[in-house]
């Protein structure tokens, strides 16, 4: 569900793709309902393709979404976004994500990540699960592979044998200043 989703950077809240045009997107708030274009200078990234530094790895937002709505049993988040310190927001963060990296993981970006939260909850999505048609990056690398691999041995088998690429004659080469012919008899 989250991949719908998605953050545009300079405009407020969530935005819902409707249409694409040659050099822009057309998004639709999810609180006002309100149509915007977006550019190809304008950062826009879906929530799915989103994940929070731990001190290993990275975790997707939707598990980290997933542990807000436990801690909040389906409600908006407890803490307010407009007066917390940013110790408040690590102390929240690290009930929810225990591990996460304090040191790459800015108060900003919590704050951020729980608004979210709240605006998902407002419009009414509550299902932060990936689809399940939705596959790994690591399962769409090897895909990406096999087909590589079996368009490479599709296009051997039809071409023909015998077929060679023509040779140049001496009416297609480009004539040859005579400078550069004396530079390469020396």
């Amino acid at each position: 569900m989250l991949k719908e989703i998605l953050s545009v950077s300079g405009k407020p809240g969530l935005y819902k793709k409707v249409s694409q045009g040659k050099n822009m997107l057309i998004v639709e708030s999810l609180t006002d309902k309100k149509r915007v274009p977006t550019y190809s200078r304008d950062k826009v990234i879906s929530l799915g393709d989103i994940s929070i530094y731990t001190v290993e790895t990275e975790v997707p937002l939707y598990r980290v979404l997933n542990s807000v709505k436990a801690k909040e049993e389906s409600k908006p988040a407890a803490i307010d976004l407009h007066k917390a310190t940013a110790d408040e927001l690590r102390s929240y963060m690290a009930e929810v994500l225990p591990d996460f990296d304090r040191g790459r993981v800015y108060p900003t970006d919590i704050k951020r990540m729980l608004n979210w939260y709240n605006i998902l909850l407002s419009v009414g999505i509550t299902d932060f699960e990936p689809e399940k048609e939705e596959k790994t990056e690591e399962e769409n690398e090897e895909t990406v592979k096999e087909e590589l691999k079996k368009n490479a041995k599709t296009a051997k088998a039809a071409a023909p044998k015998d077929a060679s690429v023509p040779k140049r004659t001496a009416r297609t080469q480009p004539p040859v200043a005579k400078t550069t012919q004396r530079t390469r008899q020396k």
